[in-house]
């Protein structure tokens, strides 16, 4: 049987490897298209945010249920499970005939998306438990994620030119079978031995607060910030948010164990997992609409254009792997964040330049896209190394649960802060307010409106400037404030923090 381990491993490998290159193309094959889904389902601008929007919130809802549930009753039989569903509500999105069945899909498919992400991670952590077969696996893994994420614009592009949006979901269906194939062969079945129950108060409390913040930054316009229904949208969030806490805290097995925050490795690389999707991720819904109304480019000439923002993301992981092995992750994830911060502010330079064009906005997309790579698979690996292995569950879903928690939220401050940017620039031309909002709306989403071109354009091009300027200042922020938690840990307490129980796979990230 020994010598039957490696193959398993590697069957367990390409499994997780092609369940993640799915999950990539989902993450950035949406986004090139999302102008063509908003002309042909007759959308709007909210329905683009909320494309994306329902898929994070969903994956957020099942993030800390799912590993719960892999450490009780299997990693491998909740891991197979959930790809089956991916493949079936792909199904359902491809066959969606308007924005609403469409929107009700993503939240069904990033649900189970969610909880394939958690599964792949949990399987390589118990499956690769040595230091270097764990840096390569996970090295591996980000290869393969970022094949998903680097080629997914231009995939999803070429899709619609070719054979129409909906394949961009169908595909996923007979990929599905085939990952299902992989991992029934190859991926061992592992539990926590000491599993908790669901906690189902915790997921549900978390769960809305998520939603009710979303709902409110995005709907807040149409609904008046400050009118009775958008506040006890705020109220009620702020209720489940403190439920969540109380929830937790009373829970002799929370699913949120608040004691591993202890562990500065584990805090500071969380703080990268928040940093990444404040930032680039959620700026990938929207650049393709810079693309397509700001430059006026097509779906393919846009999908080439994005290349240059996710195709480093493919390249960079495995030295990021290597770098965070031979210096710590201490100053990679911190330096891949600022990294990404430099990417922004050069994008906004380009995307202001007389002539703008892919060209002038070229070296941001790529310096912001390598400042990922450095950063994605080195807080994925920094975060469950950092427990024991029969905590890679619970470790794996707060991890996730950041990062989608963060983008979730950050796709609706984004779109606000662009209608709030495209409303400052035509706020001299507009006094009337409820006209300037409308027309700020259609000029975000593409729409043809009843102002000079160049008026619309100058706005629109504004808009983006005030994006980029706050995902750029506030990655910086989160990025000095990763680099201090984790600055105790690796100059002065290292040793200290090695000895604690829960560090027993640390020296894997050392």
């Amino acid at each position: 049987m020994p010598v039957l381990r490696p193959r398993k491993n590697t069957l367990a490998l390409l499994a997780a490897c092609l369940s993640s290159l799915m999950f990539g193309l989902e993450i950035s094959s949406v986004p090139a298209i999302l102008p063509t889904l908003e002309q042909l389902l007759h959308g709007d601008f909210n329905d683009l945010q909320w494309v994306m929007n329902a898929y994070t919130i969903a994956c957020t809802t099942v993030l800390m249920a799912t590993g719960t549930l892999a450490d009780r009753f299997g990693r491998k039989r909740v891991f197979i499970v959930s790809i089956a569903l991916f493949g079936i509500t792909s199904l359902l999105c491809g066959l969606a005939s308007n924005m609403a069945v469409l929107i009700a899909g993503r939240f069904l498919q990033g649900a189970s998306g969610g909880a394939m992400l958690i599964c792949q991670v949990a399987v390589l952590s118990h499956q690769f438990q040595q230091g270097q077969a764990r840096v390569k696996a996970f090295a591996a893994w980000g290869i393969i994620f970022g094949i998903g994420l680097g080629f997914g614009p231009i995939i999803g592009s070429a899709t619609v030119a070719l054979t129409g949006w909906q394949w961009v979901f169908l595909v996923h269906a007979p990929l599905a079978l085939a990952t299902i194939a992989l991992a029934v062969s190859g991926v061992s079945e592992s539990r926590d031995p000491h599993a908790r129950k669901l906690d189902v108060w915790g997921v549900v409390s978390l769960s809305l607060a998520v939603f009710g913040v979303a709902f409110y930054i995005t709907q807040g316009a149409d609904l008046g910030f400050t009118s009775l229904p958008a506040l006890c949208i705020v109220a009620a969030s702020a209720l489940c948010l403190i439920a969540f806490f109380v929830a937790e805290n009373r829970n002799a097995h929370p699913m949120f164990d608040f004691s591993v925050f202890r562990i500065r490795k584990f805090s500071g690389a969380l703080i990268g997992s928040a940093a990444m999707n404040f930032s680039f991720w959620p700026f990938m819904i929207y650049l393709p609409v810079y693309f397509h109304n700001a430059l006026g480019y097509d779906d393919l000439h846009a999908g080439f254009a994005l290349l240059a923002y996710t195709l480093p993301t493919l390249a960079v992981p495995p030295v990021a792997e290597r770098l965070a092995h031979r210096y710590q992750p201490g100053f990679v994830i911190p330096g891949g964040l600022f990294t990404i911060g430099l990417g922004f502010m050069l994008m906004r330079i380009g995307s202001g330049a007389e002539h703008a064009s892919w060209l002038t906005m070229l070296p941001g997309c790529i310096i912001a896209g390598v400042g990922l790579g450095l950063t994605n698979t080195t807080v994925t690996n920094t975060t469950t190394g950092a427990v024991s292995t029969a905590r890679a569950g619970m470790a794996s879903g707060i991890d996730m649960s950041a990062r989608m928690i963060s983008l979730a939220i950050n796709i609706a401050l984004m779109g606000f802060v662009l209608m709030a940017g495209v409303e400052s620039s035509l706020s001299h031309a507009m006094p009337d307010v409820a006209q300037l909002h409308a027309t700020g709306a259609a000029i975000a989403a593409g729409h043809a409106v009843t102002l000079d071109a160049k008026i619309a354009h100058d706005a629109l091009v504004h808009g983006f400037g005030w994006v980029m300027l706050y995902g750029g200042i506030g990655v910086w922020l989160l990025a000095i404030a990763s680099f201090m938690t984790f600055g105790v840990t690796t100059k002065l307490n290292r040793s200290k923090l090695e000895e604690a129980p829960v560090t027993t796979c640390a020296q894997c990230t050392d």
